[in-house]
């Protein structure tokens, strides 16, 4: 579910904010890897920052008081890290959000606001923890720093979804062959910038390394010409997700190199969908991880069948206690 109207009426209520925190654990830390993006991007008077949930709680930031809203974020809302944070946020007077996808769950219960979201319902469902975060940006943007484009962002939230599900059909024959490809790979390297880098790290991390126990790095395609690309040559398998906007070049130029050395490349290209035509420009950048995000599922989904390995399947997590 997406309250945006709700939303709105919970930022109105903030008073004194001069930095957001984004806090999470696992895919949900990638998930709100857009929203800290935008404000970082676009913010004048608010800044930003994302933290793993226990590396807050150690590491103890000077600044973290009065002046920070903490959005945390945890999928089932029991993530004990992350239901830490909140309580280490609420001892230190900061105002609390919570995103999560289950109500009355522990990580709401201490929180200032709770937004509770679906994940089930289809290919879009599965980016309405982004989308929740990224309107919590952009509404804050327009409360403290009176962001010039929030009516085109609005716009482009009302559209988002219905694009995500009639691109996941278009893909399916290249999700098919992605599965076919990659199922008998020792690893695959996931790129992207931008907005989009939470995107390639999750994948990574959580639908390869998690999920396929399949050993997976992410690297920033800005960063590609500075080490990585060494490991580069003929049928080395490299997923790219490829954005439309202002970082648009920095993949281009990565996807021209592995095409030259003939490595084994897929490309998932928010402009392939129309993302362009349906998003104003001046918002697209933070709208390519959701469209990105929504057609990458059944890559994965492709891929586990192809492997025979339930995306269920779990050596250690819900397994092991003590760890």
């Amino acid at each position: 579910m997406k309250d945006f109207e709700k939303i709105d009426s919970a930022v109105s209520q903030l008073k004194g904010i001069k930095k957001v925190y984004f806090i999470g654990c696992g895919a949900s830390m990638s998930d709100l890897y857009p929203a800290y993006y935008l404000i970082k991007e676009k913010g004048k008077s608010i800044t930003s920052k994302i933290y793993t949930a226990n590396e807050l709680i150690y590491s103890k930031p000077d600044d973290f008081g009065t002046e920070v809203l903490a959005v945390i974020a945890s999928l089932g809302g029991n993530t004990k890290e992350s239901v830490n944070a909140v309580k280490y946020a609420k001892e230190n007077e900061a105002t609390v959000i919570a995103i999560t996808g289950t109500a009355n769950s522990p990580l709401t219960i201490s929180a200032d606001f709770s937004f509770i979201h679906g994940f089930q319902e289809s290919y879009a469902a599965k980016t309405f923890k982004m989308q929740i975060a990224l309107y919590i940006s952009a509404s804050i943007l327009n409360k403290f720093d009176d962001y010039e484009d929030f009516e085109l962002f609005k716009n482009g939230l009302t559209k988002i979804d219905d694009l995500i599900e009639k691109s996941v059909k278009l893909n399916t024959p290249k999700a098919e062959l992605f599965a076919k490809k990659m199922k008998d790979s020792s690893i695959i390297y996931v790129l992207s910038s931008g907005a989009s880098l939470g995107v390639a790290y999750s994948t990574a991390s959580f639908l390869f390394m998690e999920m396929q126990w399949l050993p997976a790095v992410t690297i920033h395609t800005g960063e590609y010409f500075h080490g990585p690309f060494e490991l580069t040559e003929k049928k080395v398998p490299y997923l790219l997700f490829m954005n439309e906007g202002s970082t648009r070049h920095l993949d281009a130029r990565a996807l021209e190199f592995m095409q030259r050395f003939d490595a084994e490349t897929f490309v998932i290209d928010a402009k392939d969908f129309g993302l362009g035509n349906v998003i104003s420009s001046k918002v697209v950048d933070f709208f390519n991880p959701l469209i990105l995000t929504g057609v990458m599922r059944p890559f994965e989904e492709n891929l586990a069948r192809e492997r025979n390995h339930p995306l269920t399947s779990r050596r250690y997590m819900w397994k092991l206690e003590n760890y």
